[in-house]
């Protein structure tokens, strides 16, 4: 098995669960106060690019080292 792809797949769990953990923390937030969630829903885009980002830096690393 190749390790770009076992990298690539741990990379994939690691964003899913990032993103799964920034958005139940964010509708938590929200039920306590709803007046902020135009402000925390910025914040959670914010938040998921940069996890995405880090998917897709993986991503394009595992074909560079290939």
């Amino acid at each position: 098995m190749s390790l770009g792809i076992l990298a690539l797949g741990i990379a994939a769990l690691g964003a899913g669960i990032g993103e799964g953990l920034i958005v139940s923390s964010i509708l938590n937030a929200v039920s306590r106060q709803p007046e902020l969630e135009g402000k925390l829903r910025s914040l959670m885009f914010v938040g998921i690019a940069f996890i995405e980002g880090t998917l897709f830096i993986t991503l394009a690393m595992t074909f560079v080292l290939k």
